[in-house]
């Protein structure tokens, strides 16, 4: 009965996060053509920040508990999940989409760079306040370098919302963007209590298993978002959650609660990450498109995963 209730869970929390994602989807792309910004921009700036809250939150609440490496399995996992698994969806709704070298060739190097603070931070099995300040800061400066240096991008024609008004909307936004959220939390939870009744050590059952639900948001929005006519957003809050991933989601914890993490797999973890996001951006700024080939690649990238990760634990 038990196991019957968590699959029941698993699918009214991903079924509420869908229907919150379609909601999200049409206030993000009518305040991006309020402000004449970019659809990729958007999603790299605001909604990113909204499909992480669930990483966000799973930050905080491990390192209450003492527990640093739910938070940097579950977010270095995401970081790999979306630039892999999540990209690798997307020909599913779109066949191709144009991709422009200077916007994911920037985000790519900014996502490495906080994958690589990560390495070097846990590398001594301990997450303290300055390395989560370190972190979070990181996070703040590319969201600067990338405001000032990516744009001439797509920018949506303005869709029909009920609520007018850029602040009321970004309410609206982010109410959304919490039911998803909420939706998937609900699902990764279900995932995760599934996942512990076969004895899964908790690093790898956070970077498998609670990344990939706590990517959840970012799957509902970005096929949503491509669905209606957006790849701009869904491709920038693809790699834009991957950006907060890597460096503003394992921050928080931290500054909040130190905690000792284990250092071979975070490291293992957060160097094979790099790697694969590395060459998942250079794959697909050098072909400036994304379609089944490069899905394919995507894919092959996050199941070696499986491979690398298991044989350091």
């Amino acid at each position: 009965m038990d196991v019957a209730l968590q699959i029941v869970l698993v699918l009214v929390g991903l079924a509420l996060a869908i229907g919150a994602s379609d909601v999200a989807v049409g206030y993000t792309r009518a305040i991006a053509a309020a402000v004449n910004a970019p659809a990729f921009l958007v999603g790299v700036v605001l909604v990113s920040v909204g499909t992480d809250l669930p990483e966000i939150a799973n930050s905080v609440a491990a390192h209450v508990q003492d527990e640093a490496d739910v938070n940097v399995g579950d977010s270095v996992g995401s970081t790999l999940t979306q630039y892999t698994f999540v990209l690798g969806l997307f020909p599913i709704v779109v066949a191709m989409i144009a991709v422009s070298r200077r916007q994911v060739g920037l985000v790519t190097a900014l996502t490495a760079g906080g994958l690589g603070l990560t390495a070097i931070v846990t590398a001594d099995g301990y997450l303290g306040r300055i390395d989560g300040l370190l972190l979070v800061g990181s996070w703040l400066l590319a969201i600067v370098i990338v405001a000032r240096l990516v744009g001439g991008g797509e920018v949506d024609d303005p869709p029909e919302v009920r609520v007018s008004g850029i602040p009321r909307q970004v309410a609206v936004l982010f109410v959304a963007l919490g039911v998803v959220g909420l939706g998937a939390t609900v699902a990764v939870r279900a995932l995760v209590e599934l996942a512990e009744k076969v004895g899964v050590p908790e690093f790898i059952l956070a970077f498998f298993g609670a990344s990939m639900g706590t990517s959840a948001p970012e799957i509902a929005v970005d096929l949503t978002a491509l669905s209606r006519g957006s790849p701009g957003i869904a491709l920038g809050d693809a790699l834009g959650s991957s950006l907060v991933d890597a460096t503003l989601s394992i921050g928080v914890g931290p500054i909040v609660a130190p905690a000792a993490v284990t250092a071979r797999l975070a490291v293992v973890a957060s160097l094979y990450a790099l790697a694969a996001v590395v060459f998942v951006g250079s794959l697909l700024a050098w072909r400036r498109r994304h379609d089944w080939w490069s899905a394919a690649g995507c894919l092959a990238a996050y199941l070696l995963a499986y491979v690398v990760v298991i044989s350091a634990e």
